[in-house]
């Protein structure tokens, strides 16, 4: 039973994740102080919950009155509107800085931070929509909802394992303003929780062989964990954002394959 201190920690810690990786306007309810932003990875596949439901939610409903390709195009500008293109503005900057930054760490960095965008970010957010957008187009619409309901949480999941790496740059350098704590064995029961549960549901309504859409997302995230580490001996935002989109989009690149 938890007391009332850690009852109100743990919603400050939630409502706080909300606030973080969406652009709701939850903060004019209650602002929770500034230590709980520290822990929004602990919650962040709960956030896909919501994300991936609204998602799932224009994409399908879109296609019964609207061409397919129309209601996915629409379905992803709606999840970019909800989360203010967090994770896609990370994909860009990651590209941009492994990109043009060689094997120059500091380099690197630098070009992550600049908020300008490169050929590099271009290319890399047009080849995102085109994958994404084909890969979802390739199955029929319920089917690719419910994978989208399973695969943005549990890439969120996946991704949380970055924080175990050191912040890359020094805390008054981060964009946000915010270096996430390591996280306690508790929070990462509760983090598999919050990404497994729905892809356990989605496994359990569809007839799908349970095992690749696992295992490639697993196999990129450990590839994209040991490059992160080779490269610049820690993680970054935007490294978490670019990892969580390629993460995901290797299950629905998955999916369609199947």
């Amino acid at each position: 039973m938890l007391s009332n201190t850690e009852q109100c920690s743990c919603y400050n810690r939630i409502w706080a994740s909300f606030i973080f990786f969406t652009r709701l306007p939850l903060w004019r309810l209650h602002e929770p102080p500034k230590e709980s932003y520290r822990t929004v990875v602990e919650h962040w596949p709960l956030t896909g919950w919501l994300t991936g439901g609204l998602m799932a939610a224009t994409l399908y409903v879109g296609s019964l009155f609207l061409p397919y390709i129309v209601a996915v195009l629409l379905a992803a500008s709606v999840r970019m509107l909800l989360t203010g293109a967090l994770h896609e503005d990370g994909l860009a900057d990651f590209f941009d800085g492994f990109g043009g930054g060689g094997s120059d760490r500091t380099r690197i960095l630098t070009i992550m931070k600049d908020s300008h965008i490169g050929t590099y970010g271009v290319l890399a957010l047009v080849l995102y929509v085109l994958l994404l957008a084909s890969a979802l187009l390739s199955m029929p619409a319920g089917l690719a909802a419910l994978t989208i309901l399973a695969a943005d949480p549990f890439a969120k999941m996946l991704t949380a394992g970055l924080i175990t790496l050191p912040y890359a740059r020094r805390e008054e350098e981060a964009k946000a303003k915010v270096v996430y704590r390591k996280m306690r064995w508790q929070a990462c029961i509760g983090l598999a929780l919050q990404g497994m549960l729905p892809m356990t549901l989605f496994f359990w309504l569809t007839s799908l062989n349970w095992w690749p859409i696992v295992v490639s997302p697993c196999i990129m995230m450990c590839f994209l964990y040991i490059f992160i580490r080779r490269r610049l001996q820690g993680y970054t935002g935007d490294c978490c954002g670019a990892v969580c989109l390629l993460v995901e989009l290797s299950v629905y690149l998955t999916a369609c394959a199947l």
